[in-house]
């Protein structure tokens, strides 16, 4: 008896002393510019929640999104698969239930998972979803106040509120429930700052006295390709109706520049609401004394053009289009770091299981960068591939094939039957020109440099299963002028 009572005791040593596995906290917002968070680049945008993340934490620099679209993008997230892998190639697919991710992976590792706010992969499913525990959305894109939200499949009702509080308020209450001693993984997808935008009351004159232009490069086109001039006057241009700002269009007079400026105020405001979610979140994780055993994850599904080029909305492989916020607080990977290394998308999923000490996915395209983080490591990809296909429903972006190294980034825009590219093709030099002013494709100086990224374009396709063969394309049909259909929005 007093052998067992020893080796009963060594057992309660043992499990005392073992690692015990993090929280993970996932914040998800919707078209955020990473330049429209204080610690990110914004000079008017205050973010102090956010940005002491990043003073506690690890700071991403040049974190990116494999296609700039909500649900392809999330999708990725998930699963740590480019789209064509994962089968969601635009926002009205639904996620496979069968697909492998890490919130899946969590679960068998002891996790109680849990997801709430806008989901968005499958425009008119609220129901429950595979991985998670406890699961809250709504149909389509919700709404900034009063939304209907689908309670872990007790059937849609509106809860009465600002989007960006209410999901926190929800979240807070799930997390205060008895997890019977498992670590859990919240996932929050915040509204915000997608369109339409509508700030809450306090903020919805914070900017007022912010001046707000068009980007020089609006009217730098000359040696872009033609469709860029084209989509100017449409839904994803500078002159369309912006999103509602603009009530009488197309407008290019100079006066047309206050919507413009309307827009990005109301676009800012949301964020505003963002950050005092933020600053709750970590107030109540502080309070609890969880804070320092919870990866807390800060990121954009996609980035935003707000201008650049003449173009509102994402899609293009431009680079406020491609980059997206990424912070992440969790002591083990130190404080107040900043990676330059290309991050992904698809790297969070690997990474998050890794943290976790959860199961790998096999065979995905993305990597952990936990030792990136943590400076065990500096070995890190130089080079990745771009891509997104054009959509008939708004079909103001063309096929878009890229390749972003860490100093060169080429665009070609397949017309999506195997001929030539209509298109010409973007080539810009990011060391010298970030703001990708000046397009070198057709400059002779360059020639060699366009086949070797060419080349270069090509093979890192098919490292990822696609090559001529396997990337299957809508035809590109043009820019068109018309209005998508109010449903989508």
């Amino acid at each position: 008896m007093a052998a067992l009572l020893v080796v009963a005791s060594n057992s309660l040593a043992v499990a005392a002393d073992a690692p015990k596995q993090p929280n993970i906290l996932f914040v998800l917002c919707d078209d955020l510019r990473p330049d429209a968070v204080g610690c990110l680049g914004s000079e008017h945008v205050k973010t102090p929640n956010i940005d002491r993340l990043a003073k506690e934490g690890v700071k991403f620099q040049n974190s990116f999104c494999t296609t700039s679209l909500c649900s392809p993008s999330r999708a990725s997230i998930l699963t740590g698969l480019y789209a064509h892998a994962h089968g969601v190639t635009n926002n009205f697919t639904e996620f496979p239930t069968e697909m492998a991710t890490f919130p899946k992976r969590l679960q068998d590792a002891g996790y109680e998972t849990a997801y709430i706010g806008k989901y968005h992969m499958g425009e008119d499913n609220d129901e429950p979803r595979a991985g998670f525990d406890w699961f809250v959305t709504h149909k389509g894109q919700g709404k900034y106040f009063d939304t209907s939200f689908n309670i872990n499949g007790q059937g849609s009702r509106v809860v009465p509120g600002y989007y960006t509080h209410v999901v926190t308020d929800m979240a807070l209450d799930w997390l205060q429930k008895d997890h019977g001693g498992k670590p859990w993984c919240m996932m929050i997808g915040q509204k915000a700052p997608h369109s339409f935008y509508f700030p809450e009351p306090k903020y919805e004159h914070a900017f007022d006295d912010v001046k707000v232009e068009y980007p020089k490069t609006a009217f730098q086109l000359d040696d872009k390709p033609k469709w860029i001039k084209e989509r100017l006057y449409t839904w994803h241009g500078i002159y369309g109706p912006l999103f509602d700002w603009r009530k009488d269009f197309p407008d290019d007079s100079p006066e047309g520049v206050k919507a413009f400026e309307d827009m990005v105020h109301a676009y800012w405001g949301t964020i505003l609401s963002v950050d005092d979610s933020m600053g709750k979140l970590y107030s109540w994780l502080e309070k609890t004394g969880q804070l320092d055993n919870t990866i807390i994850v800060f990121m954009g599904d996609n980035g935003l053009l707000e201008g650049e080029d003449g173009m509102v909305d994402k899609r293009t492989a431009h680079e406020m289009s491609l980059r997206v916020p990424l912070i992440v607080r969790y002591p083990k990977l130190g404080q107040g770091k900043t990676v330059e290394q290309q991050v992904l998308t698809v790297d969070m999923a690997p990474t998050l299981i890794e943290l976790a000490g959860a199961k790998p996915i096999e065979k995905i395209h993305g990597d952990s960068w936990a030792e990136l983080a943590n400076g065990e490591s500096d070995d890190w990809r130089t080079s990745w591939i771009y891509y997104y296909n054009y959509e008939k429903q708004f079909p103001y972006t063309p096929n878009v094939r890229a390749l972003r190294t860490d100093q060169y980034k080429y665009i070609r825009y397949p017309h999506g039957d195997g001929s030539p590219d209509r298109h010409m093709a973007e080539l810009y030099d990011l060391k010298a020109d970030p703001g990708e002013t000046i397009n070198l494709v057709q400059k002779p100086e360059h020639a060699k440099l366009v086949t070797k990224l060419r080349d270069e374009l090509a093979t890192e396709m098919a490292n990822v299963g696609l090559t001529p063969n396997t990337d299957k394309m809508p035809i590109d049909q043009g820019i068109g002028k018309e209005l998508p259909d109010e449903k989508i929005r």
